[in-house]
């Protein structure tokens, strides 16, 4: 088990830094993102599992010759059986760390959660407020707001597309299709779950070059994502003309003053609030910053990466996977 100890943590190190600056360099995720997404998640969970198991294994090591046995050997020394004296202060100590590292992230993911949760139930309470319901595309809100702005708030007990009116009024019928069609792939496809997963690693973990790039390259390829199955309803040039109006909008919410409304003034007040309301990505998916990768990807489209390039992505991303899972429960094969 010692062996498989090393080899977790070399795949951990391997997996914290080269991997993935190498993988936010590539050019190659813009012609296939979703295989690039399956990618940086087997990253992340492969480094996760690596980091924890390769300090548990070590700390487990005297007790058995696999994870099930010295789980089982824990338990008797746990319960008061002999055995005690073959975990040194360095046993103890890996165990320690690896119970720490766990949940640490375990509760960070917990602790995100709930407060994406909270900030969604009073964004909604704000919209209620400012909002009404678009009398011609189910599912949306308007809101009464020069700025041009588009986002999707999701929720599992229903989830929103929020338009404002400067928007409906700025944009043609195929632009705002191509608008309600990037925000709905973000709700039909659950992207709110992957931005939460890897802005709780980050927020675990700020110091790793793993979850400070994986959570920039993953909210740009969920973009992307969209952009495709925006593509399937509206031209090339429709969905540009809408996604630069709506990264306008975002900008002008960014970059305006917002001074204290006067007191009985509802419009202004609803403006102002809108303003300051706009939800992050973790809370909900904006419109957004419209990157110039994107841009150029909308511009001058390439052709999707081959199959059997895409193929040995996905085999890499499994691989991934099996290799911790095989050395914390059957080290022998590795070894």
């Amino acid at each position: 088990m010692l062996t498989a100890s090393y080899l977790l943590l070399g795949l951990a190190i391997i997996l914290a830094w080269p991997a993935p600056v190498v993988l936010s360099r590539s050019r190659w995720t813009s012609r296939s993102p979703f295989t690039a997404l399956l990618l940086w998640q087997a990253i992340a969970l492969a480094g996760g599992l690596s980091m924890i198991g390769a300090f548990l294994v070590w700390g487990l090591e005297p007790l058995g010759g696999n994870l099930l046995s010295a789980l089982r050997g824990f338990w008797g020394v746990f319960v008061g059986e002999p055995g005690a004296e073959q975990l040194t202060v360095i046993h103890v100590f890996a165990l320690s760390t690896a119970l720490l590292i766990g949940g640490h992230l375990v509760f960070t993911l917990l602790l995100t959660a709930y407060k994406v949760t909270r900030q969604r139930a009073r964004h909604r309470r704000l919209l209620a407020l400012l909002s009404g319901p678009s009398p011609s595309i189910p599912g949306a809100v308007v809101v009464e707001h020069q700025a041009p702005v588009a986002y999707c708030l999701p929720g599992f007990s229903g989830s929103l597309t929020v338009l404002s009116r400067g928007l409906l009024d700025s944009l043609d019928e195929e632009g705002l299709h191509g608008v309600i069609a990037h925000e709905r792939a973000h709700l039909d496809q659950r992207h709110d779950l992957l931005v939460l997963a890897f802005e709780s690693w980050h927020q675990a973990l700020p110091w790793l070059p793993t979850s400070r790039l994986a959570r920039f390259a993953v909210q740009e390829l969920i973009e992307m994502l969209a952009d495709d199955a925006a593509l399937e309803r509206v031209s090339r040039e429709d969905l540009l003309r809408s996604l630069v109006a709506v990264s306008a909008g975002m900008d002008t919410l960014d970059q305006a003053a917002r001074p204290t409304p006067p007191a009985g003034n509802s419009a202004a007040a609803g403006a102002s609030a809108l303003s300051s309301a706009v939800p992050g990505p973790s809370v909900g998916i904006p419109g957004g910053e419209l990157s110039s990768l994107r841009l150029r990807r909308l511009l001058s489209p390439v052709a999707e990466l081959p199959a059997p390039g895409r193929v040995a992505v996905m085999a890499t991303s499994v691989l991934l996977i099996i290799v911790p899972t095989l050395a914390l429960v059957a080290p022998g094969l590795l070894t």
